[in-house]
């Protein structure tokens, strides 16, 4: 098997551009079928090495992040077939043919679309490419060609906007996971090993008739999401730095998973993309995924797959700009799970209104199974969470100025902790990043707040004896305020307002 070559088309920018001149479908199909070493004339199926370079190269050209094309060809053929033992194009009784299913398509010839599996491949990727230009269909952000999950109504498309592929089941609210377009993103998850994010879809955001054949009624056409969101992980460059996504990710010795390890990546390590990606050596290997040649910070350099690294920034990115705590009229009642009747009610009342804590708008409520804005109140915070509330309310200027020196979400967080000596567990250092992550002891976070009344580092018993004294809580002893609990938003928003009201009222 070949490497990669990069995309026969050298005009192809994804995210930016889209393909702005006519492919010659036959020079492409010669030159993929070359450069993936396939023999177009046979009627067997190819090994899966091959396979893999086929559908990975027909998507490069036609600017489709090749996890979505392999995954509907997974989720359309089972296990890549193009042919049966006979060496006839498998045709379903929909008439789908081969591969890629390609169904009631014009412009194709139906029987080239059997005999040649380079050809349905093509069909295929540009039936999906059609799907993403339609403006008839919704967009999510600005609709980056690179990113997955901005392709959504593009795969759902691919199969139809029929009902039976809501995102939510009308009746219920409840998400849909038998739509055509969940089943090949969960695909993508499992053999991509990607954790892509789920798009908090609401029911009223589809309409139809559940008995009819028609087509779904899509009532925006637009989500603009604030949500972490994937991008394909094969448009790495020669020299660009990465990073590992998770711990003990194998660094191999050659483009296959028999290749011996030559040791483990740290989550978060920093490692330098050397050229193009390769294919699995061993082409009985059934990877959707492919090797990119890296090397490490001490010169080592060895194999990953592309499924464990990520996009890491080369200059320091901002923290995104926070809103000073202003007097606001949020009606809290907006949240799903708001009660009036609970002792934490004018407590979020009062948080939400100026600022220093917000809800979670469009999630599933695990009480409903329905997406709704949440204030979720029982949850746990994180000591990184924590300092967010923490310097909302007491540095909110500062905290919305201060530029991050690294892509690490807790990167400005901890900059003012430092600053101001504050007694935190978390730092931004390979070892401490995690902790930042956990859930925040009602025992630390007292630490914390007394520390910053005081602009001095306090042990935890005069932390605690400084709530006690000053009405910030009616427990009698340490014991009583239980310190090794986990701290709820409830409890941090009753403290934070209890403040307000001694200290600055």
């Amino acid at each position: 098997m070949k490497k990669i070559l990069k995309p026969l088309i050298s005009v192809i920018a994804i995210g930016a551009l889209s393909l702005s001149i006519n492919i010659d479908k036959n020079v492409l199909a010669n030159n993929i079928a070359n450069t993936c070493d396939y023999n177009s004339a046979s009627k067997g199926n190819p090994d899966f090495s091959t396979m893999n370079c086929l559908l990975t190269e027909t998507a490069l050209n036609y600017d489709v992040p090749p996890e979505i094309v392999k995954a509907i060809a997974e989720g359309e053929s089972g296990n890549w077939r193009h042919f049966d033992v006979n060496g006839e194009a498998i045709v379903a009784a929909d008439k789908g043919i081969g591969i890629m299913q390609i169904t009631n398509q014009a412009g194709y010839n139906q029987d080239r679309l059997k005999s040649d599996i380079v050809y349905n491949i093509q069909a295929g990727v540009e039936t999906l490419d059609n799907m993403f230009k339609r403006k008839d269909l919704p967009s999510i952000n600005g609709g980056e060609r690179d990113v997955l999950e901005h392709w959504y109504f593009a795969i759902m498309a691919y199969n139809g906007t029929k009902p039976v592929n809501s995102p939510i089941v009308q009746a219920t609210g409840k998400r849909n996971a038998n739509a055509y377009q969940e089943r090949i993103l969960r695909i993508i998850e499992k053999l991509e090993l990607i954790d892509l994010t789920e798009l908090p879809f609401l029911p009223e955001d589809f309409q139809y008739d559940s008995n009819s054949k028609e087509n779904i009624k899509f009532s925006a056409m637009n989500y603009d999401f604030d949500l972490p969101l994937n991008k394909s992980k094969y448009f790495f460059e020669t020299n660009q730095k990465v990073s590992a996504t998770t711990t003990n990710v194998k660094f191999r010795t050659r483009p296959s998973i028999d290749s011996p390890s030559m040791g483990t990546l740290r989550e978060g390590e920093i490692v330098t993309i050397t050229g193009p990606f390769e294919y699995e050596e061993v082409s009985t290997k059934k990877n959707h995924f492919v090797w990119y040649p890296v090397k490490r910070s001490d010169g080592t350099k060895g194999y990953v797959a592309s499924s464990y690294l990520n996009y890491s920034a080369s200059t320091p990115t901002p923290t995104p700009p926070v809103t000073p705590p202003t007097t606001g009229n949020v009606d809290v009642s907006k949240f799903a799970d708001y009660n009036a009747n609970q002792y934490w009610a004018e407590d979020f009342k009062w948080a939400v209104n100026i600022g220093i804590i917000s809800g979670y708008p469009n999630v599933k409520n695990p009480s409903t199974g329905k997406y709704e804005n949440l204030l979720k109140p029982y949850n746990n915070l994180t000591e990184n969470q924590m300092l967010s509330i923490l310097f909302r309310y007491f540095k909110p200027s500062e905290l919305a100025s201060t530029i991050a020196n690294t892509s690490w979400y807790g990167d400005v967080n901890y900059q003012l902790a430092t600053k101001y000596s504050l007694p935190v567990l978390g730092a931004n250092t390979a070892s401490k990043q995690a902790i930042a992550g956990k859930d925040i002891t009602r025992g630390n976070f007292a630490r914390i707040l007394a520390s910053m009344h005081y602009g001095k580092t306090v042990s935890q018993s005069e932390a605690i004896k400084f709530l006690r004294d000053n009405g910030l809580t009616t427990t009698k002893t340490n014991e009583e305020f239980k310190p090794n609990d986990s701290l709820a938003r409830a409890h941090t928003v009753a403290f934070f307002h209890r403040y307000e009201q001694i200290f600055n009222n």
